[in-house]
């Protein structure tokens, strides 16, 4: 879940919105206007364009501080969270890595809720004493918000607290079986499946409810269970993988012979000769005997086609400096994490400033598969 919009930091987390949000958010502005317009209908048209709005901001506001009530929590614990992602279903706290314990991860996973309740309580006491009765009843803009924001703040913690994993619900659940199994791979297995049911019960109430008459409201319900099934089962996925990866370090399955290519080299010959021939996506620079940068079939992509023939592979290549690399005693669930959150695909094993080889996200794919396959 990676954002398109950055909006900057809080507590050193960056705060970015994905295309989701948008097309949400527009949608949810169009749902308050007409709800607020069939029951406050002494509203002007610019009240009630600007309310809905307001409303939709300060939704959204809510669900950026329910995150970040499970990523102060965690950074508390001495996890590191790189960012937050408010998407179409609400928001998600990228953390670098598991919760190390169960306590950890339950009082992460409680921590949302509880901002969600707080919200919750504090717009709807400042609502109730300001004359707000319920939403169907008439309204100023400010009071009418406040309940709005109240309920829905309400309803986002109730349904949160579903034991779907990967909800918060889910967590807390996982938290308590990771307790009684003192493993987190079997907690995640047992959360998973109890998720997954949770959301098969999704899909088909939603399902239901759009052929008996509900529409876009039944729909809506069965894509939240089809993302919470699909959520459900790569949770599960990656806690298997870093169980199965757990021992094994970069220089156990790093790549020892790389392709080195000249720098004075053009990107034309490099694609004809070295690419297309061999498949090989990665390459060493190297120039006058030494070795100056790193290339990928990505940086060759980046340059548009009509320029290969002019273009140098140096001109082109990521210079070491700027080149992430990881140390050969590193865990290999180290590097994975690393080429996740810089999005990369490869990444060069280096010792004391020597090249020991190329570690690469295909190549931890065929060891996995190879494992699977002999259930190692």
């Amino acid at each position: 879940m990676q954002a398109q919009i950055q909006l900057g930091r809080i507590f050193g987390i960056r705060i970015g919105l994905h295309y989701s949000w948008v097309i949400v958010a527009i949608l949810i502005i169009l749902s308050l206007s007409q709800q607020f317009r069939a029951v406050h209908r002494d509203w002007s048209s610019a009240a009630v364009c600007g309310t809905a709005a307001l409303t939709a901001i300060l939704f959204f506001v809510s669900i950026l501080l329910h995150e970040l009530g499970h990523s102060v929590v965690a950074q508390r614990r001495g996890l590191r969270v790189p960012s937050i992602v408010l998407f179409a279903l609400g928001g998600v706290s990228q953390m670098d890595r598991e919760s190390p314990d169960p306590k950890t991860e339950f009082w992460m996973a409680v921590a949302g809720p509880l901002v969600s309740f707080v919200l919750s309580l504090f717009f709807l006491v400042t609502a109730y004493t300001m004359g707000w009765v319920g939403p169907s009843h008439p309204a100023t803009p400010l009071v009418a918000m406040l309940g709005w924001l109240g309920y829905i703040n309400f309803m986002l913690a109730l349904f949160n607290l579903v034991p779907a994993y990967p909800l918060d619900g889910g967590r807390v659940f996982r938290a308590g079986a990771w307790w009684v199994t003192h493993s987190l791979v079997r907690a995640t297995k047992i959360a998973a499946v109890v998720g997954q049911a949770f959301a098969f019960l999704f899909i088909l109430a939603g399902v239901w409810q759009f052929f008996t008459g509900h529409g876009f409201g039944g729909l809506w319900i069965a894509f939240i269970g089809w993302f919470l099934l699909d959520a459900a089962r790569s949770s599960r996925m990656q806690v298997e993988i870093v169980d199965v990866l757990g021992g094994v370090k970069v220089r156990d399955v790093m790549d020892r012979n790389c392709a080195l290519i000249d720098g004075d080299a053009s990107l034309q010959s490099l694609v004809d000769e070295h690419l297309l021939r061999t498949g090989q996506r990665c390459f060493i620079v190297q120039k006058g005997g030494r070795l100056v940068g790193l290339l990928t079939a990505a940086d060759v992509a980046r340059v548009q086609r009509q320029l290969w023939p002019a273009t140098t592979v140096e001109q082109a290549m990521r210079p070491l400096q700027q080149v992430r690399v990881v140390s050969p005693e590193a865990p290999v669930i180290q590097a994975l994490e690393t080429m996740a959150r810089a999005n990369i695909n490869q990444l060069p094993v280096a010792s004391e400033g020597h090249l020991e080889g190329i570690i690469s996200r295909a190549h931890l794919l065929d060891i996995l598969r190879t494992r699977a396959e002999f259930k190692i």
